[in-house]
């Protein structure tokens, strides 16, 4: 079989991508394009404050437009893309490293633990459109849930209440309250209980 023949046979059914049109498209508003602007600046007030100043990333988020408790603890080095799509509830954590990639909203329920260098993906792309264009489905995690290290949650995913999606594990679909998933794809390992105090 010829190089010209494996090509034939390998290429995809249908239309070839239309990068032009993507690049073209029109994405965020005007607004949005200059929030962008101004976070870029203001994230340098969250980022290079000291390990323990948590009230004060909060006032920065709260002053981006984001909805932050009482008692939530967000750490200088996790990455918050827009803060003014990003809604946590009282006393939450986002992790080290954590990048909530909130191109769509994302919202954090109370009591919940987003742990180091967890991925929280609030945008993709139509991947059946030849132009590709941007989506920004919602995530939720909802109360006393947690997302462990190194996961990743994908766009349009709920992680219910007193969920756990394991460590590294990769939840591209809703994850039911009160159990635990791991793996790639994250599927059921077990319910979660908790034990009296």
């Amino acid at each position: 079989m010829s190089q010209n023949e494996i090509a034939e046979e390998t290429e995809a059914p249908g239309s070839a991508l239309n990068i032009e049109d993507n690049r073209g498209a029109q994405k965020y508003a005007v607004w949005d394009l200059v929030r962008r602007v101004l976070w870029m600046i203001g994230q340098y007030a969250f980022r290079w404050s000291p390990r323990t100043a948590f009230g004060w990333r909060r006032f920065v988020l709260r002053l981006f437009g984001a909805e932050v408790g009482k008692g939530v603890h967000i750490y200088s080095s996790a990455t918050i893309y827009y803060p003014w799509n990003l809604r946590v509830g009282d006393w939450s954590a986002i992790g080290e490293g954590a990048l909530i990639y909130n191109l769509g909203p994302v919202t954090i329920g109370e009591q919940v633990t987003i742990s180091q260098r967890t991925h929280l993906c609030a945008g993709t792309h139509d991947h059946t459109d030849p132009a590709m264009p941007l989506r920004k489905p919602p995530i939720g995690v909802e109360d006393q849930a947690w997302v462990c290290a190194d996961a990743y949650v994908g766009p349009g995913v709920v992680v219910g209440e007193g969920a756990i999606v394991g460590a590294r594990a990769v939840a591209v679909q809703d994850v039911e309250a009160w159990t635990i998933v791991a793996g790639n794809p994250a599927h059921y390992i077990d319910d979660r209980t908790l034990q009296d105090a």
